[in-house]
């Protein structure tokens, strides 16, 4: 049966983040808060360290004149300063515009501009950037303060310069901060998001305090986690994903490793050695694609015995899903294969993790299956930017692979017109910023956001995602596709995948295009005679289209008649954000790509 949870928390919920983040420094001033890099090392800070810190830099955005609602944008990486920046913000009663460093200039000033930020957080010189060059288009930002960057002591100050500002301002009103933080209203605006999104301009998703405070409750109520464990992480804070870690980090206390850099993720896990992280399924699937890639690589006895384990494992996890016992035989396999295998996957990970949650992003369910195998368990949630980032997750003692779980306490989800899933609940966003039009079509009359995706709910009230409604297609023959389902496939089967787009609308048959992973292709180079090859040479090699098409075969053979892949192209490049074809969060944005390659599409049809 599933996990029954009381909603009594919602009666007694604080009353904005500003006081769910002061009640946390009161409540546990001297346990470690926050690490970060600093150099080779990591430093550590207690929460009554951060807090000392957040209120200067709140008293100093105060000083410069920030209002209640107030736009401050945050254009960085994730990193220390940026939740500094964060919490300094809203205990200031402004309110956060977050922009992803990755972001062109262009839409940098767009986002500043039509949030009308009055002072904005700039990581470095490169962000720095961005804003001086255009400095006449940004007439409301009064103040510009770098983490890291080089300051001229007028637009430009340093972190430590705001610090420096409030400390003025905290001798002279020692309340001010509390007194400002107290006086915020549930319903007040916390942050702007901006979604990236995969078509036209980026929208401002407005979401409350009382948004995120209810985010982290909600969590917190679960029993999911403790103040004894501990997260590290690299998600990047622009992004509602890594901002809601945050609110579940303040409503239970538990302490938070962060270092954004991506390409040292599986570095820093051995190091850490977290309990639990957040991350989107790309991670997951670059993950189980190097460890089979490697131990293919090793051949013979060792990855016999891998896929042997696995095989054993998927196996055992089957029987217990299903509530049948497992036979003593295997049981005996079992426990020689986690010594032997399953242990040595879990030591990549650091050893410790009780498991991963996967958001922003389908997971595929082999995939999951593989991990839940080798003894680490993700629990796949489902949200969006407009819900403040969660609505469901599964739970550790009720996990449902293939499902996203069910919806938090104290909110809704159901099926509406279409299969579209509706979300209503104390986590939905206020509406677009400056644009009534693209509220009243997310949001209607009853309170429930239209999210565009296609899902089902089972009895129990888990819920399973089919795919975004947009990107479901009809062959001419009449049969709807849902090209997310067959991509998620691929990426399980083939682990040299990064990206396999399907496309057939109108069409009598289905075709992909395909990229590769850079990294894992520097690997099999390496193992194939064409080291020191370029990406392009290597992809556009005889050996590479035939090791593709033998997993584009094996793919096939998963599929129904009219979904399978009769024709694909291998690009001569992975996408990226740089080229517009991802968006920051690593979304494909389909119909660039399209764009970009209608010719190639063109002639597979031809």
């Amino acid at each position: 049966m599933p996990i029954t949870i009381d909603t009594a928390f919602l009666d007694t919920m604080p009353a904005n983040v500003a006081v769910q983040f002061f009640d946390r420094v009161a409540a546990t001033p001297d346990a470690e808060a926050f690490r970060f890099p600093r150099g080779e090392a990591w430093e550590s800070v207690t929460w009554k360290q951060a807090g000392d810190k957040v209120e200067a830099l709140a008293a100093g955005l105060i000083a410069l004149g920030v209002e209640p609602e107030q736009r401050v944008g945050i254009a960085s990486g994730t990193r220390y300063e940026w939740i500094l920046a964060d919490l300094a913000i809203m205990c200031a009663a402004g309110a956060t515009t977050t922009v992803y460093p990755t972001t062109n200039a262009e839409d940098t000033v767009y986002i500043l501009g039509d949030s009308e930020s009055r002072v904005v957080f700039a990581e470095d010189d490169e962000q720095l950037a961005k804003l001086t060059a255009h400095r006449s288009e940004l007439p409301h930002v009064s103040k510009v303060v770098t983490f890291e960057g080089k300051a001229d002591g007028d637009w430009v100050i340093t972190l430590d310069d705001l610090a420096a500002l409030g400390a003025e301002k905290l001798a002279a009103e020692p309340d001010v901060v509390r007194t400002t933080s107290q006086a915020i209203r549930p319903d007040q605006l916390a942050t702007l998001i901006y979604t990236s999104g995969t078509t036209g301009r980026p929208k401002g998703v407005r979401l409350r305090h009382a948004s995120w405070v209810y985010e982290g409750e909600a969590i917190k109520a679960q029993n999911i986690l403790s103040r004894d464990d501990l997260e590290f992480r690299w998600l990047p804070l622009a992004h509602s994903f890594g901002k809601v870690l945050m609110s579940v980090q303040l409503a239970i206390g538990f302490p938070c490793a962060i270092d954004g850099r991506v390409d040292k993720i599986v570095d820093n896990l051995g190091v850490v050695k977290p309990t639990f992280m957040g991350a989107a399924p790309r991670i997951f699937e670059k993950a189980h694609g190097r460890v089979v890639t490697m131990t293919a690589a090793e051949g013979g006895a060792k990855e016999k015995i891998f896929k042997k384990a696995f095989q054993v494992g998927l196996e055992v996890e089957r029987l217990k899903r299903e509530g049948k016992s497992v036979p003593i035989g295997l049981k005996v396999q079992h426990g020689l294969f986690d010594k032997l295998v399953f242990s040595k996957v879990r030591d990549r990970f650091g050893g410790r993790v009780r498991f991963f949650i996967s958001g922003a992003a389908a997971l595929n369910r082999d995939i999951a299956e593989w991990f839940n195998a080798a003894g680490i368990v993700i629990l796949e949630g489902y949200g969006m930017t407009e819900n403040s980032a969660g609505a469901t997750v599964n739970h550790p003692d009720d996990n449902r692979i293939g499902t996203v779980g069910r919806a938090f306490p104290g909110a809704e989800v159901k099926i509406g017109d279409g299969d579209e899933v509706l979300l209503r609940g104390p986590h939905v966003m206020d509406g677009y910023h400056n644009l009534p039009e693209e509220t009243a079509k997310a949001l209607d009359a009853d309170g429930w956001l239209h999210t565009g995706d296609k899902g089902s709910l089972d009895a129990d009230g888990f819920l399973t995602i089919t795919g975004r409604i947009k990107e479901l297609f009809k062959t001419s023959g009449g049969k709807y596709i849902a090209p997310p389902a067959i991509e998620s496939k691929f990426k399980a089967i083939c682990p040299y995948a990064s990206q396999f787009m399907v496309f057939g609308d109108e069409r009598n048959f289905c075709v992909a295009l395909v990229t590769l992973d850079p990294d894992a292709m520097a690997g099999w180079a390496e193992e194939n005679g064409m080291s020191g090859k370029s990406y392009t040479e290597i992809v556009q090699s005889e050996a590479v289209n035939k090791m593709v098409g033998d997993y584009v075969d094996e793919l096939n053979t998963h599929l129904n008649r009219w979904e399978t892949i009769k024709k694909w192209k291998l690009l001569d490049h992975d996408l990226t954000v740089e080229s517009g074809e991802l968006t920051p969060s690593m979304k494909v944005k389909r119909n660039v790509v399209q764009d970009n390659n209608q010719a190639l599409i063109d002639e597979m049809y031809a």
